[in-house]
């Protein structure tokens, strides 16, 4: 089961802009680190998985910010993974400081091999995502309620 997931993020100072905010392509870094989070509370390692031929690419992304973070805010960020089809995986995302919502995203990657060509996913992923498909999503429905893994 890839389960819905929540991580811990302390905003570095070279993380923020001159108005001490965090600058908008770094929400991106953070979706990407609680995907590789998600995936080793999994059990899986993805930089063995790029290893093994697995390739997992960003096709789109977006964000929708509501309010900045600043520099020493501690947030949390919750992943769910909404679908697996194929070759793609869509994630959705919410950005928390506290209860307030700061930003949410969604994204779809693809699985590619080495040479660039569209690959099967994994069946560990796609098995996940049958159990997960009657989920409703949390950017409609509300929050995760797990520990979060902190990241520093």
């Amino acid at each position: 089961m890839l389960p819905d997931h929540e991580i811990e993020i302390r905003v570095r100072y070279y993380e923020t802009d001159a108005q001490g905010y965090v600058h908008h392509a770094n929400y991106f870094q953070y979706f990407e680190l609680a995907r590789v989070e998600q995936l080793l509370a999994l059990g899986h390692d993805y930089a063995q998985l790029e290893r093994d031929g697995i390739i997992l690419v960003v096709n789109k992304i977006a964000c929708k910010y509501h309010r900045p973070c600043r520099f020493g805010d501690t947030l949390r960020l919750q992943i769910r993974t909404v679908r697996a089809r194929a070759a793609r995986i869509d994630h959705e995302y919410r950005l928390l400081r506290g209860n307030e919502l700061l930003a949410e995203a969604e994204s779809t990657l693809a699985c590619i091999d080495r040479e660039g060509r569209v690959q099967r996913l994994p069946d560990f992923l796609l098995e996940a995502s049958q159990a997960k498909d009657t989920k409703t999503s949390f950017l409609a429905s509300g929050d995760l309620r797990s520990e979060p893994t902190r990241v520093e």
